[in-house]
């Protein structure tokens, strides 16, 4: 006969298990709760990332881990329009020195069993909707019971943490082909909450001489008569009963107990509604500022981009008008150039004109024609002419002269032949009119 988890191996004294029974004849307990109180409840929904589904729960000091995966499988022949379930348990040595490593033992296995029957008796899964390929592919829901702290008390906190991952447990996304009906599941993209008809838990009352306590602890379980196991759903159903202890029960007794498990029963599911509905609601509050986080964070680089490109601009309107200003200089510049290199040209030609109207005056008055010179008759007048011309071409070998300094010695003694040539000429025809 297969037993509840329990820790026959764990032995107290003598003195400890009288003291124990004496207040619970009194209606108290060793650390204080009254007969029909359960220790205090933690639930961490999500506890597992990566799961599909999970929940941390510790009631008192014992802890339990539940982590619910979905994975695609082959229905089972007599239900090929249905999901299938598989739960399993396992004592993590480290949670009881009573515990040791190796495959799970017969309480690993019976408390599997417990949470197994409590679930698919009810009904609580819709399976009908966890079908791929009818006959074919079904979602297969992985159920993992990790006991990591063992204080007693171990199917109702793996029953409380089951429900917890279950109502928390998604449907991964999983494209189907068409032509050889493939299956790609995608883990990182959910589309849907696991599909739940009912809510179940169980409910553990003890019998201690004649009184029925709840939730026993390590201690208390070590001196039982005898225990009860009521799965519980939110209606108040009864999904399975299941009794251990070699001491005996009456009816009135089953009676009792079960009006406590119903009542205890429906305060675990709305505690542990509450807790999912906070998970959730936190949830949705870190995704908003996730959200928020990544609004902010777009829009700083949006404005730190128009800002970059702002000062970009700025940037090359600062050179374009640095460019034109410095064009401008420069126009002004040449035209400067320009004009001082004109004024440069023209200085010598008006140096020349100067110097001519200069020259002239004198040369008219030795070149005007005294009275003696006009009674003489033309050759006089010929001969003063001559003497007017070859002035001019004096004064003009000179300004010459002083240009060609300028321009080049090479020029400067063309034109100097050039006057000597010119000269010559004149001393010529000078000769011959005389």
């Amino acid at each position: 006969m297969s037993v509840t988890p329990s820790s026959p191996d764990y032995i107290i004294p003598k003195l400890k298990a009288e003291t124990i029974a004496s207040l619970v004849k009194r209606g108290t307990r060793l650390d204080g709760r009254g007969l029909h109180d359960i220790r205090q409840v933690e639930i961490i929904p999500n506890y597992l990332p990566k799961a599909d589904g999970s929940a941390l729960v510790k009631l008192g000091n014992t802890q339990v881990l539940v982590g619910v995966k979905l994975e695609v499988g082959t229905p089972y022949p007599d239900a090929p329009d249905q999901g299938v379930i598989i739960v399993s348990a396992e004592f993590v040595p480290m949670a009881s020195p009573v515990f040791e490593p190796g495959p799970p033992d017969e309480n690993a296995i019976e408390l599997a069993r417990v949470i197994d029957r409590s679930i698919r008796e009810l009904g609580a899964i819709d399976l009908s909707k966890l079908v791929l390929i009818p006959g074919k592919k079904v979602w297969v829901v992985w159920i993992d019971i990790y006991v990591l702290d063992h204080d007693g008390n171990l199917v109702d906190a793996s029953s409380i943490a089951t429900l917890a991952a279950l109502l928390t447990a998604k449907i991964p996304k999983a494209v189907i082909s068409e032509e050889d009906e493939q299956i790609v599941v995608d883990k990182t993209t959910h589309v849907a909450q696991l599909p739940l008809l009912k809510k179940v838990v169980t409910v553990t009352v003890g019998k201690l001489g004649k009184a029925l306590i709840v939730d026993p602890d390590l201690e208390e379980e070590s001196v039982l008569d005898t225990k009860i196991i009521f799965a519980i759903s939110e209606d108040g159903r009864i999904a399975g009963i299941q009794k251990s202890g070699p001491s005996s029960i009456t009816k009135d007794e089953v009676l009792r107990a079960t009006d406590i498990a119903i009542k205890k029963g429906r305060e675990l599911i709305k505690i542990i509604e509450q807790a999912v509905e906070a998970a959730v609601k936190q949830a949705e509050i870190k995704e908003e500022k996730k959200v928020e986080e990544v609004k902010e964070e777009k829009e700083e680089a949006l404005e730190a981009k128009e800002s970059a490109v702002e000062e970009v601009t700025e940037g090359e309107e600062v050179e374009e008008t640095s460019e034109t200003i410095e064009a401008a200089k420069e126009k002004e510049e040449s035209k400067e150039e320009e004009v001082t290199e004109e004024r440069e040209a023209e200085e010598p030609v008006k140096k020349l004109e100067e110097k001519e109207e200069v020259e002239e005056e004198p040369a008219k008055k030795e070149a005007a024609p005294t009275a003696q010179e006009e009674k003489e008759g033309q050759p006089t007048e010929t001969k003063q002419e001559e003497k007017e011309e070859e002035a001019k071409e004096a004064k003009r070998e000179k300004v010459e002269e002083e240009a060609g300094e300028k321009v080049g010695a090479e020029e400067g003694v063309g034109e100097e032949e050039s006057s000597k040539e010119r000269k010559t000429s004149d001393e010529e025809n000078l000769n011959s009119t005389q």
